[in-house]
């Protein structure tokens, strides 16, 4: 029997924040153990890495690494840790993160929180597995695109990708690095500071048709291996939660339309010349599968395992295995885009 619908009323009952750290002190002392076998279907190679499943752990639960390969071994075909910064920061004033139960959503202004990349760094060098890591830029930074150079060539020895993370809500003038000028910029530098690891983008969803078009003639020139289509959003469709006006990004069921509509878009523009990974409002193997055929070589969940617990990736990769089957379909890179 699973053991998180029982344990589930209790978290629900500490805020957001404080069940968040319980969760992850839960999950260190959990056994040992490898990661999953996965169907064979399900494993496929993007940007020269071979992916187990395409079923991987967003950036924002394990922020810090502390729990990469317990997260492994429980289903995720990949782990991207982070967002982590040059400097340690203590983010935004609590309460900062707010469970909006009735929509199945979550709402955050954490502010890039965390102990900083040496603190991750020294945690990976000890860890095994699919890692990747998502760097940003410190809040007070001076110099943010000097702040994204030091995360790649710091953070590129233990990560099996870097993800470059300038779609946060959260800290001020931070998406205004998606600004056409701006960004050429950052790839520039970010181009001139790579290492050997393939280098994501992680953009916002809120963007219109000429922002993406942009965005994927960027990432071209400057060589960016994948794109994350995408953060959490800034806009607020009809929600039920008494929460629901708190600032900050809204991540969930609510995004699932927003976030494949972005995703279309993407793979549109970019005529799949450059890998997109999908994420926002990902709950089952349905919403995956939808990603997939829209254009996405991978996707990233977390507020569903808020709702669902650690057991919704092995469920996902199942559900994704079947459909591949019934298709008639032997590899999940044959369905990409087929939608």
């Amino acid at each position: 029997m699973p053991i998180y619908p029982l344990l589930r009323p209790l978290l629900f009952n500490l805020d957001a924040e404080t069940a968040h750290r319980a969760t992850i002190r839960a999950v260190k002392l959990a056994p040992g153990r490898g990661p999953p076998r996965f169907a064979e279907s399900l494993r496929t190679t993007i940007a020269g890495i071979d992916f187990p499943s395409p079923v991987g752990l967003a950036a924002g639960f394990d922020k810090d690494a502390e729990v990469p390969q317990h997260m492994l071994a429980l289903g995720f075909g990949f782990v991207e840790v982070g967002t982590v910064t040059p400097k340690p920061q203590q983010g935004n004033e609590r309460p900062r993160l707010f469970r909006l139960a009735e929509d199945r959503a979550v709402i955050n202004r954490l502010g890039f929180n965390n102990a900083g990349q040496s603190a991750a760094f020294e945690r990976l060098r000890q860890a095994r597995g699919l890692i990747g890591v998502n760097v940003g830029a410190n809040k007070d930074s001076r110099d943010r695109i000097g702040d994204y150079m030091e995360g790649v060539r710091r953070m590129s020895p233990v990560a099996r990708y870097v993800t470059i993370n300038i779609s946060s809500p959260n800290t001020p003038g931070l998406r205004g690095l998606q600004d056409e000028g701006a960004l050429d910029d950052l790839l520039a530098a970010i181009e001139d500071a790579r290492t050997d690891k393939p280098i994501f983008l992680k953009v916002a969803p809120d963007l219109e048709p000429a922002d993406v078009e942009r965005i994927v003639r960027a990432a071209r020139d400057h060589r960016i291996d994948a794109l994350v289509v995408g953060n959490t959003t800034i806009s607020r469709p009809l929600l039920r939660s008494r929460s629901g006006g708190e600032q900050g990004g809204l991540s969930g069921a609510p995004l699932r339309e927003l976030a494949l509509s972005t995703l279309r878009m993407f793979r549109q523009a970019s005529g799949a010349e450059i890998p997109l990974i999908g994420v926002g409002g990902i709950a089952n193997a349905e919403d995956a599968w939808q990603r997939i055929r829209a254009g996405a070589s991978l996707v990233q969940l977390y507020t569903a395992m808020v709702y669902e617990g650690p057991g919704i990736a092995r469920s996902i990769a199942k559900g994704l295995a079947d459909r591949l089957r019934s298709a008639g379909l032997a590899s999940i890179g044959e369905a990409v885009g087929t939608g």
